[in-house]
């Protein structure tokens, strides 16, 4: 499960954010595309590291599944902790639906908790064969 979140945070924004609402809205300035050009990048870079801290030998399997699950977590912790900041939105108004959930809320609810029960299965799985 955390393999799969890794590669979904590496390649899922491309696929949310390569349109019209992100890097082709004809309303962003260029400075908010190089932002969100720099947060498309980020979580290419962080899923690539969660892989490869997970499936790297290493001599401590279980410190590798801390790091792998604390670096594929941080896009989609970063990406909820935006709205804490002043002018913030999940959904621009043209594209908001009423009474539908953004879908944002939902990815990160779903990524979160299925990273959450890779890890508890992955160290319970790491304290029952501690030679790995």
């Amino acid at each position: 499960m955390i393999t799969l979140v890794a590669l979904w945070t590496t390649v899922g924004s491309y696929i949310f954010d390569w349109n019209d609402t992100h890097i082709y809205n004809p309303a962003w300035p260029p400075h908010a595309r190089f932002h969100n050009a720099q947060t498309m990048l980020l979580g290419t870079v962080i899923g690539l590291t969660a892989g490869w801290v997970l499936w790297v030998p290493k001599a401590n399997a279980l410190y590798r599944l801390q790091v792998a699950s604390a670096l594929a977590s941080y896009y989609w912790i970063t990406q909820a902790g935006s709205l804490l900041f002043p002018g913030t939105a999940l959904v621009d108004p043209q594209f908001a639906y009423p009474g539908q959930p953004p879908a944002q809320l939902i990815v990160d609810a779903v990524t979160l908790v299925l990273l959450t029960i890779g890890f508890v299965l992955e160290r319970d799985r790491l304290k029952r064969n501690p030679q790995l």
